[in-house]
């Protein structure tokens, strides 16, 4: 259970921030995704409200992230924040950027990996594999593999507390629209067993297949999936070390995510939630994960509206979140062994 149970999709992020002051000051926060206008901004925002003591910034644009940093300065002046180039979609670009984190601060104690991408038509990351799962979930892999020394670094200080030290990962309600596809990973509408199939009928829009047999909706569910299996794995295996790992959805929030995507989709996209949250209400279940200490020897591992939330079971299933990881080690060609 979280500190506040009376926290819900209206709760402020930076009011979340607030109270847990002592979790963010003095601290070491990166998130990843930051953008004018999206769910990271909002997020970076609630931090820098409490003077953590280096707070990276780390995402594609500089020029977006040079806004961020801007707005965040008109409200906090003396706020030490870092940026640092990074592309999800390329592994060079990962660990270019992980080692520029290196030189930043030797203990990380937030890893928020909040970037996410939507794409309507079949894209690749550099290495070839399909992009919304590519991005969303083997980059994250990656750099959270390559920034685990300083998350260890930082739950081993003393005077750190256990669970304290966390990994955010960003997830969607989208992740119960289907299962991950074991047997079809980069989305090129491959015969599957059942138990990776949709889970249930969808409007069409969101069922529809291309020319090419890319299905852009169930490409992000499943990646979507991946990062609630993601976090069941690190918790499993990190908590003994100090650290722990939520998945979260921030719920329906009013950002450009579905740029891409044409009107039908949009308006589909509107049903899904009778409430739409501005950036700072989208952070708040990102700054619970991250902060709130009754999570320090936590029981669960998916949030939405700032409390715990059930997931879909195939999300949850250890065999299921085990075999994803070693699909995600042979995918960036590495072994990352934590348990």
């Amino acid at each position: 259970m979280t500190s506040n149970p009376n926290w819900g999709e209206t709760t402020s992020g930076l009011e979340v921030a607030k109270v847990f002051a002592d979790q963010v000051k003095g601290r070491n926060v990166l998130i990843t995704g930051v953008s004018p206008d999206g769910v990271g901004s909002g997020t970076a925002l609630a931090f820098a409200s409490q003077n953590p003591s280096t707070l990276i910034l780390a995402s594609r644009t500089k020029s977006k992230m040079d806004q961020v940093v801007s707005e965040i300065h008109s409200h906090y002046p003396d706020v030490n924040v870092q940026i640092v180039l990074l592309d999800l979609a390329s592994q060079s670009s990962i660990r270019k950027a992980a080692s520029e984190v290196a030189n930043l601060v030797s203990k990380l104690h937030l890893l928020i990996n909040n970037a996410g991408v939507a794409p309507a038509v079949r894209k690749k990351t550099e290495e070839g594999i399909e992009l919304q799962f590519g991005a969303n979930h083997v980059g994250h892999f990656l750099l959270t593999k390559l920034l685990l020394p300083l998350l260890e670094a930082a739950a081993s200080t003393e005077g750190n507390p256990k669970g304290s030290t966390r990994i955010v990962n960003l997830s969607s309600q989208a992740h119960w629209l289907s299962p991950f596809r074991f047997h079809d990973y980069n989305i090129e509408n491959k015969e599957v067993p059942d138990e990776e199939k949709p889970a249930a009928p969808m409007p069409r829009v969101f069922a529809e297949v291309l020319d090419d047999g890319y299905m852009p909706t169930v490409a992000y569910a499943q990646s979507k999936t991946a990062n609630v299996l993601f976090s069941v794995y690190l918790q499993k295996y990190l908590q003994g070390r100090g650290i722990e790992a939520f998945a979260v959805h921030p719920g329906g929030v009013t950002t450009n995510l579905g740029r891409e995507q044409q009107d039908e989709y949009n308006q589909e996209i509107l049903k899904t939630s009778n409430y739409w949250k501005n950036i700072d209400e989208g952070a708040s279940a990102t700054l619970v994960a991250a902060l709130d200490p009754a999570l320090n020897d936590a029981d669960g591992v998916y949030l939405l509206d700032c409390q715990f939330a059930e997931a879909a079971p195939w999300a949850t299933d250890p065999v299921a979140a085990e075999k994803l990881w070693r699909l995600s080690e042979d995918l960036i060609g590495d072994d990352f062994e934590i348990d």
